[in-house]
């Protein structure tokens, strides 16, 4: 009977077993234009297990490493290799839950000018101890292809191959990208990031909603004209449009930084000031500098996506452009659609019902999103 329930027990313990299995490592691939850089995730405790240690991060852990990935061209030549941080931070995979993982930046070069779209990847970091451990590669950066951020699209896995005993190299190719490529794909970044981006066109929106307006005795009057509502109307999306590409400029290049916090508080506090501005006007006739002030804000805002592709010049160069060309085009279309309603509508008296109520609304989100970042 002892035996019996000891069976079970190591039954139980092997389903256990089964229903939890180990993370896996995985390699991020940000492929530059002199070389790749990777972000190599070990589960701490599978590290662990093969070094037969506790982990520190050290000296010993960077010659680990150095011995277990080695990039060569497909002739045969190896690459440097260097690494450029290390740190642990949580971590979690959808099959086994959260855990935590030893995060390593690597720079990989090759030598004598040979291509960095097309090496092999010889990786045997914990496979190497652990026969059942594998590493997932993936591609999360090819500026010349058009691919980044979350999207990254996976190249292999790197395992052991049982019936030989050997764990096999991963044959990166990728296919040839192109200056005109990565451009249009920063177009299609900047459109993007206003069409996703509410707080950035709701600020430009109810700035727009009393520009067609005249002001009385310090209330918002009557329709202004076609030609002062167009006049007011272009004046504010063009010192917005300014404000913004002096600090998309900076913020990309690196010359201006400010954490991401504060920023889009202010761009919360930008939509209220607005929202106010539109129920009673609180800077008459200067809605074009309040807009330029308020869109080196939003231009920070913007910066922060180019800053964390870390391009080299050239491509940093082309990114801005293009984002910023997306951005306008963007605008474009909104103006575009929005403005003969402006003007239609603030030639009767209902409008002021509609600015009132698209200014409450704004003014309620704004204070909303100022709570929330806080």
């Amino acid at each position: 009977m002892r035996y019996y329930f000891l069976l079970v027990f190591c039954c139980v313990c092997t389903l256990g077993a089964k229903a939890h299995p180990m993370p896996n490592s995985v390699i991020l691939l940000d492929i530059k234009s002199k070389g790749v850089a990777a972000e190599v995730q070990l589960p701490l405790s599978e590290l662990e297990l093969a070094l037969g240690h506790k982990v520190e991060l050290g000296p010993a852990l960077h010659a680990y490493l150095l011995a277990h990935v080695r990039p060569q061209s497909l002739e045969g030549q190896p690459w440097t290799v260097q690494v450029k941080d290390l740190h642990i931070q949580p971590a979690e995979q959808t099959a086994t839950g959260p855990y935590n993982e030893v995060t390593a930046t690597l720079w990989m070069e090759p030598v004598n000018g040979t291509s960095v779209r097309n090496f092999s990847l010889h990786y045997d970091a914990i496979i190497a101890e652990v026969s059942s451990h594998k590493a997932l590669v993936s591609v999360r950066q090819d500026w010349e292809r058009g691919k980044y951020g979350e999207h990254t699209f996976e190249v292999g896995v790197i395992k052991l191959d049982v019936k030989s005993g050997t764990i096999e190299p991963l044959i990166v190719s990728q296919e040839q990208g192109s200056l005109w490529k990565g451009f249009q794909s920063m177009v299609s970044l900047g459109m993007q990031h206003i069409a996703e981006g509410t707080d950035h066109l709701l600020f430009l929106l109810v700035l727009l909603l009393p520009a067609p307006l005249l002001v009385r005795q310090q209330r918002w009057d009557g329709y202004g004209g076609t030609k002062y509502a167009l006049m007011h109307l272009l004046q504010i999306v063009t010192a917005f449009t300014i404000g913004h590409s002096i600090t998309l400029l900076a913020g990309a290049l690196g010359w201006l930084r400010l954490p991401s916090q504060p920023v889009e508080v202010l761009i919360a506090v930008s939509i209220l000031v607005s929202a106010v501005h539109a129920l009673r006007p609180i800077f008459p006739g200067r809605e074009a500098l309040v807009a330029a002030g308020f869109g080196l804000i939003h231009g920070l805002a913007f910066a922060s996506t180019l800053a964390n592709l870390q391009l080299d010049a050239t491509r940093m160069g082309l990114s801005i452009l293009g984002f910023n060309v997306g951005i306008e085009l963007m605008q474009l279309i909104v103006i575009l659609f929005v403005m003969p309603w402006l003007i239609w509508l603030s030639r009767i008296p209902a409008y002021k019902y509609v600015r009132v109520a698209g200014a409450v609304i704004a003014g309620i989100a704004a204070t909303v999103w100022i709570t929330e970042r806080i």
